[in-house]
């Protein structure tokens, strides 16, 4: 879900959303987009990610109906603490739309409680402190906090910043139930000359770094 200041996003996220701002895009299209996907594949679960804004200015309450009418499964919010649960988590669960709550290295003993008491679908386990696109986190203190999660949750947890490639998604792996990688595709889609090698880029780094889960599992 594009937004004009998307905080917690480093530079080539932040490209994107400008760009798909500039070319049009809004909640009604994005909503759409998932509408035509649901047409053809009822199946894959699919998750909106972004900030609170775009929503609050769409309206919560039509933008919740419009969202389950569409066919989503579930979102992740950034900048809404738990301290708000209510006017978007909660709701958003009465329509049949999975919340997922953000832990991060700053989330303490004391605060990590309150974060997870209404999380939903999965954990995003945030790696490091910073934005997004940033340097590989350290795996030590990264299984650390996924052992931290557990010993809390019974959520599959999913871990995200920092992971783009194969070899990343395979270590991380072993320890966590997914791995969330965004910079490393937009910058495929950035960097290619044409449509057709955008959609090859987005493919080809996919399928590896799907390939490096599953040898994480096999193993």
């Amino acid at each position: 879900m594009p937004f004009s200041d998307p905080m917690a996003d480093g530079p080539t996220i932040q490209k994107a959303a400008l760009r798909a701002l500039e070319g049009g895009q809004t909640m009604a299209r994005t909503l759409e987009l998932v509408h035509a996907f649901r047409q053809r594949d009822s199946q894959t679960p699919l998750v909106l990610m972004g900030y609170y804004n775009p929503i609050h200015r769409y309206g919560v309450a039509r933008f919740l109906a419009d969202a389950a009418r569409a066919g989503v499964d579930g979102l992740i919010v950034v900048d809404l603490p738990p301290e708000h649960d209510d006017e978007l988590c909660l709701p958003a669960r009465e329509h049949g739309i999975a919340y997922i709550l953000l832990a991060t290295p700053t989330t303490d003993a004391k605060r990590l409680p309150r974060v997870l008491d209404n999380a939903s679908g999965f954990l995003y386990c945030v790696s490091v402190n910073g934005i997004t696109g940033g340097s590989a986190p350290p795996l030590q203190n990264v299984e650390r906090m996924v052992g931290r999660l557990r010993e809390h949750s019974h959520l599959p947890i999913a871990v995200g910043f920092g992971i783009r490639t194969a070899a990343q998604a395979q270590a991380i792996g072993r320890f966590s139930d997914a791995v969330v990688v965004g910079s490393a595709l937009v910058e495929g889609i950035e960097s290619a000359e044409s449509r057709h090698g955008a959609v090859e880029a987005v493919h080809g780094l996919v399928r590896d770094l799907a390939a490096g889960n599953r040898r994480a599992a096999n193993a």
